[in-house]
């Protein structure tokens, strides 16, 4: 897979976040974003001229931008046929969730004293459950991985958003892969709602305990549908 002219041309539309400064690091984040809502699928090809053209930045600065989410492991450079979003392993799946339950369990647990500020995770559970009505489950995805961004962001730390933000990316990566999103990301809404529920009413230790369980059962479901997929050689199809 190629990436298109179509393609090349939604990416122009985030030409302006670049701003007057066209960094590396700017163009990197656009990526990312687009990268985490399924924009690039994993072993896509991304084509530096269309990317280039479309967010109006040299060759050196794209490629600059490459090396960084490469090293984030969003990216993988193959020798003489150019750069891929990376196909995760299934123990790269393992390791993310462990990852997750470390630190959005560990910000629940130090949220301190209520009332904890929940509008933004209330908000994310809302845009879910209306991509859940209106059937639209990559909508739902999407409002899954902003839910626990929000989640993260409840710790007030630019360094942990950082982390998460690259972790959560990783995520969509296998998310993209599986061949039910409905059957994915369904049963979760119902607990999302629960855990800003709990926290809404100020109950820190009941939220935590919530997400524990939601992260072991969802890392137990995602790490058997995508192995099975992975395995079967057909996702990419």
């Amino acid at each position: 897979m190629v990436t298109t002219e179509s393609e090349g041309g939604a990416l122009a539309d985030d030409r302006p976040l670049l701003g007057r400064t066209s960094t590396a690091e700017r163009v990197a984040d656009i990526l990312r974003t687009r990268i985490a809502e399924g924009f690039f699928p994993p072993g896509e090809r991304l084509s530096e001229d269309s990317i280039g053209k479309a967010l109006g930045v040299s060759r050196n600065t794209l490629r600059e931008s490459f090396r960084l989410l490469t090293h984030e492991r969003l990216l993988v450079h193959e020798l003489n046929r150019g750069v891929f979003v990376r196909v995760l392993a299934v123990a790269d799946v393992e390791d993310i969730y462990r990852t997750r339950r470390l630190v959005e369990c560990a910000v629940v647990r130090n949220l301190g004293r209520p009332p904890f500020t929940v509008e933004g995770l209330d908000a994310a559970v809302t845009e879910g459950e209306k991509g859940a009505a209106a059937d639209d489950w990559p909508r739902v995805s999407t409002a899954n991985i902003h839910f626990h961004r929000e989640l993260v962001a409840l710790a007030g730390s630019p360094r942990t958003d950082e982390l998460m933000r690259g972790v959560l990316a990783e995520l969509r990566l296998a998310f993209h892969v599986v061949s039910d999103p409905r059957r994915l990301h369904q049963p979760y809404l119902v607990r999302n709602r629960e855990i800003v529920t709990a926290l809404a009413l100020g109950d820190r230790v009941g939220g935590e305990r919530l997400l524990a369980a939601y992260l072991d059962d969802s890392r137990t479901q995602l790490v058997d549908l995508y192995a099975a997929r992975i395995e079967s050689g057909d996702w990419a199809t």
